[in-house]
């Protein structure tokens, strides 16, 4: 009787198999990096100057907003945007918390009321939707007397990605914001920095940015503005540079134990 044979198919793939050309791979982008990391030492002149900046700017963190709250909402979210809020958790909290304390249901801009129901969101506190209300006019349709005003549109688009369920007027707050802030972009008349943070905006809302990587781009266009606060920025910039090494040795280390037998 004849042996079985395997059928042509089988044969075919195992010859296929032991003729197969070895792979190629391109090598590892990252190199050696994480094995072998650049040392950046610290001096003690830039460490000391560091922590002289950092007290200054925890002073510069109100704790009573209830005057001129728009100007200390803007410095709490600079302070946020720039990727440096963790130093002064505590701070801003309590800013905040004298904020969410305030009566703020009449006489505030769109651009106040939308940046305090973000920032408060935010962090957690029970802010209501319904303070966007006064923005509508009688027929229940969002004012069009708001469209001139960029910025405040701007916050009213950002607060409007902390919806939750039910919100509608934050779903309509986002449809309008979105038509008009794109009007805006095309009509060419913004000036810098809001040209930029408008359509990195309607790219990227903060909601939906990772923090690091958005804390590059924001420090980017602070630097360019004119009006930006210089002891802020310079230790926005020698915070991330130090917490970036920081990570660098922290993946290193890693980078060591997972080759080491």
């Amino acid at each position: 009787m004849s042996s079985p044979k395997l059928p042509s198919s089988t044969h075919g793939s195992m010859s296929n198999q032991q003729n197969r050309p070895l792979a190629k791979f391109h090598p590892n982008v990252w190199g050696d990096i994480f094995l072998n990391p650049s040392k950046t030492n610290i001096d003690a002149a830039t460490q000391l100057q560091y922590q002289e900046l950092k007290e200054k700017v925890r002073r510069m963190i109100p704790v009573d907003v209830e005057d001129e709250l728009l100007r200390k909402l803007r410095l709490i979210d600079t302070i946020k945007r720039l990727g440096v809020s963790y130093h002064f958790e505590r701070e801003i909290e309590e800013a905040l918390h004298n904020a969410y304390e305030l009566d703020c249901k009449h006489d505030q801009t769109l651009e106040a009321t939308s940046l305090r129901f973000r920032l408060l969101r935010e962090s957690g506190f029970p802010v209501p939707c319904e303070a966007f209300n006064k923005f509508k006019d009688d027929e229940g349709n969002f004012s069009k007397s708001l469209t001139s005003d960029v910025k405040g549109l701007l916050e009213l688009y950002e607060a409007a990605h902390l919806r939750v369920h039910g919100e509608e007027i934050l779903e309509e707050a986002l449809a309008f914001t979105t038509t008009h802030l794109e009007l805006a972009k095309a009509g060419g008349f913004l000036e810098f920095p809001l040209s930029a943070l408008v359509s990195h905006a309607l790219y990227q809302p903060i909601r939906k940015a990772l923090p690091r990587l958005d804390a590059r781009r924001f420090i980017a266009v602070y630097q360019d503005d004119a009006s930006h606060d210089k002891t802020l920025l310079k230790f926005a910039e020698l915070d991330f540079n130090l917490l970036q090494n920081s990570h660098k040795e922290e993946l290193c280390k890693l980078s060591r134990q997972l080759i080491t037998p």
